[in-house]
C-alpha cells in the first residue's frame, strides 16, 4: 500500500489537493493547512496516510498539482 506524507509547514493552504482528491484529502479546520482525512492516517497522524488502490491515481494527481510540492507519495 502507497503511503503519503503532507509536509505541513510547507503546505499553503491553497485547496487543490482536497479539491482534486476529496476522498483523501481534507482542510484542517485549525491552521486552514492540508490534512489526510482520519480515515487513512497512519497513527492517527495527520500529515501521514496509507492510500487505498482505488484512491492512488488521484492522490498522485494532486500531488502532482500542489503548489508547494508539500505531498509525497511513496509506493
Amino acid at each position: 500500500m502507497a503511503k503519503v506524507r503532507i509536509d505541513r509547514e510547507n503546505c499553503i493552504g491553497c485547496g487543490a489537493c482536497w479539491a482534486l482528491c476529496p476522498d483523501f484529502f481534507e482542510q484542517n479546520s485549525d491552521d486552514g493547512k492540508s490534512q489526510v482525512v482520519e480515515k487513512y492516517r497512519v497513527g492517527g497522524n495527520p500529515a501521514e496516510g496509507e492510500v487505498p488502490a482505488e484512491l492512488l491515481n488521484d492522490v498522485k494527481s494532486a500531488a502532482e498539482g500542489c503548489p508547494a510540492q508539500a505531498i509525497t507519495v511513496e509506493e
